[in-house]
């Protein structure tokens, strides 16, 4: 196998929750790769990873949207479309946490998170599909699962339930299209210095608590989801459907 094989050049993706943190280091490390990016987030102006895309000679848009809304999910397929022609790759990463004790956990919380982080990732590689298997060419959906779709977590029962969901539903796709050419598969982060962790690194306790248990002996950083997510999108991945890569320092083989 050559090098070429983990390339992206010709490929137009789409990567959600791109604004920043590990969504972005994913959009960049896509374009450097040789692919077209469109990138989404919900804040109303684009974050770096637009100016980095284009610096690298890529294509790129910014859509802004919730995707607790199910027409953000239609209308960023179809933006991405409209775009770029077609849509090879698909990265759902967007995702939002919500802190609370399971039994004051607020219901709004649990269905704001439902919403986003499972249900929206389902509509997008829905749609997704349908473009890649009326292409008829074949595509690639990574998800961004968690350590958290294998553990429990405390006090986030809906972002534990809504991973947990997300690796059960790229095995479940996987053993539909894997025959009609879209390889779906997932990574599952570790302890990243994102600003969804940022509670959790401001808590000196909690802090030191997680840092001992990780082999690696630090924290993630986005850019350590880079080469895993250029792998699990190219062709040198084509024999890999249903997988949940973990990327986590080392955490759950403690």
């Amino acid at each position: 196998m050559s090098l070429e094989a983990f390339q992206l050049s010709g490929k137009n993706a789409l990567v959600t929750g791109s604004h920043r943190g590990l969504g972005a280091a994913i959009a960049v490390a896509f374009a450097k790769a040789g692919a077209n990016v469109g990138c989404h987030g919900r804040d109303p102006k684009p974050g770096p990873a637009c100016d980095e895309i284009r610096s690298a000679g890529r294509k790129t848009f910014y859509f802004a949207a919730d995707l607790a809304n199910p027409k953000a999910c239609s209308g960023l397929i179809e933006k991405t479309v409209s775009e770029f022609g077609s849509i090879d790759i698909l990265v759902n990463n967007a995702g939002i946490i919500r802190r609370a004790p399971a039994a004051e956990y607020p219901a709004e919380f649990w269905d704001e998170l439902i919403a986003v982080n499972l249900t929206a990732v389902f509509h997008l590689s829905q749609l997704a599909a349908r473009h890649m298997l009326e292409k008829g060419t074949g595509g690639k959906i990574l998800n961004i699962a968690s350590v958290l779709s294998f553990q429990g977590g405390v006090l986030v029962p809906a972002y534990a339930a809504a991973k947990g969901g997300v690796a059960q539903l790229t095995k479940a796709l996987a053993n539909e299209w894997a025959a009609k050419g879209i390889n779906v598969n997932a990574i599952a982060p570790g302890y990243m210095a994102t600003d969804i962790t940022t509670a959790l690194r401001d808590d000196a306790a909690r802090s030191r608590q997680i840092l001992e248990r990780i082999p690696a002996g630090r924290w993630g950083e986005p850019s350590d989801l880079a080469g895993a997510a250029v792998f699990l999108c190219s062709s040198a991945s084509d024999y890999v459907h249903g997988h949940v890569l973990v990327v986590d320092g080392g955490w759950l083989g403690r």
